[in-house]
């Protein structure tokens, strides 16, 4: 079947909207300006005929695409992408450039010529000859991550909806706020849902399934230390920041950190100090793919901690550790006819298939866990979270090409 995609001009559309996630903000969504996008795509998918669409009172997007096949028993597949962006760079006023028929050149970003984005740097592009290559201008970041899976998802419904004649069992569309900061579904109802399975489009090169993540957990060092007047303070001043510092200064620093570790390797990242000289506070997040390994993690931490506090015997400390997700192999694993789906449909999408693991999360990490399992496919997002983030549109095609396939797969073997 010959498409025209609808992708490019999409994801020309979205990332030009601020969807940015606030850490710190308590409200849900964490940012209003998310909003802006949801409705844009309750609208787009309204007027591609779908009537049950839903804009709910948390910011997710609900929607269906009805059935086109007779068969009973084919699942009721899931397709999800998370409309907020990284809060580590700027998303205000993202000017998407098209560079089209890339040719191995660098590419100097226009607003900021200190941007480049090289082959050297990213040897992605060795394969990208003759691509166009979607970037921002060098001011912000482009917002792939995940707006390319927003707009993939979005062009798959077009398709779908205009060609009835690809047979495919009902299908749920889920788009959610705040992933970037961990609360992604937080509010999302299951049951409604009412999806089988499903697969977040999250990803980056093209052809990649990722059907395992980090098991991840969060840490909080808090420190008591001892106040006195600068003047007077010897022998009795235990400094809190200073206690901190020390902590922190003990960790492995040529192991066990994100900037020395790589593939199934874990790690301790201290991500915040705050406070003062009587109370201190340092936040961590704890990373690995065993449980065990990760369990390992929290004693290293506390060792560490309790090795420090000896030199300041006034003064006290309380490690506290709790769980933010787990590796969604655990779930996917007892489902491996998702993961068949997904590598035949890669294969019919003219793709070598590239089964891995991701140094991170997804919602689907957590949706797995919710009774939903959720691998996570490519969505050709490259360099995320910086200002050197692209996106090629032959690979956003790709991406739309798996989803169909992957629906069409489905109900041939149910």
């Amino acid at each position: 079947m010959k498409m025209n995609f609808t992708v490019k001009d999409r994801f020309i559309k979205y990332v030009q909207i601020d969807t940015q996630s606030d850490p710190v903000s308590t409200s849900q969504p964490s940012t209003l300006k998310q909003l802006d996008l949801s409705k844009v795509l309750v609208q787009e998918l309204k007027e591609m005929g779908l009537s049950d669409v839903e804009l709910d009172e948390f910011g997710y997007v609900y929607a269906t695409i009805p059935a086109t096949t007779s068969k009973k028993n084919v699942p009721v597949i899931c397709f999800c992408a998370h409309v907020d962006t990284a809060p580590d760079a700027s998303g205000t006023g993202v000017k998407p450039i098209i560079h089209s028929n890339y040719q191995g050149q660098d590419i100097v970003l226009p607003d900021d010529t200190s941007v480049v984005i090289r082959m050297t740097d990213y040897p992605y592009l060795k394969d990208k000859i003759g691509h166009d290559i979607i970037t921002a201008s060098g001011l912000t970041l482009l917002g792939g991550d995940d707006k390319a899976g927003v707009a993939e998802i979005m062009d798959a419904a077009y398709q779908l909806i205009n060609n009835p004649s690809i047979k495919h069992g009902k299908i749920r569309l889920l788009f959610t706020p705040d992933e970037e900061i961990g609360r992604g579904v937080d509010e999302v109802d299951i049951k409604k849902l009412g999806a089988d399975f499903g697969y977040t489009l999250d990803g980056g090169p093209i052809g990649t399934l990722e059907d395992e993540t980090f098991s991840a957990d969060g840490a909080v060092i808090t420190i008591q230390g001892v106040a006195a007047h600068p003047g007077y303070a010897k022998g009795k001043m235990e400094n809190a920041v200073k206690i901190a510092s020390d902590i922190v200064s003990a960790l492995p620093k040529h192991r066990l950190t994100p900037e020395t570790t790589q593939k199934k390797q874990g790690f301790i990242h201290p991500v915040k100090i705050e406070g003062g000289l009587e109370n201190a506070k340092i936040t961590f997040i704890l990373r690995d793919f065993e449980e065990d390994l990760l369990k390992e993690k929290s004693e290293i931490l506390r060792k560490v901690m309790d090795k420090v506090l000896l030199r300041y015997p006034h003064s006290s400390a309380k490690l506290e550790v709790f769980e933010q997700y787990r590796n969604m192999k655990q779930i996917v694993s007892g489902r491996p006819e998702i993961i068949e789906y997904a590598k035949e449909a890669i294969k019919r999408s003219g793709l070598k298939p590239q089964l891995g693991s991701i140094r991170g999360g997804t919602d689907g990490s957590r949706l797995s866990f919710m009774a939903l399992p959720c691998p996570n496919l490519f969505a050709g997002e490259m360099a995320i979270h910086s200002r050197q983030e692209f996106v090629t549109v032959q690979d956003m095609q790709k991406a739309v090409e798996t989803i169909i396939n992957i629906v069409a797969v489905c109900e041939e073997r149910s």
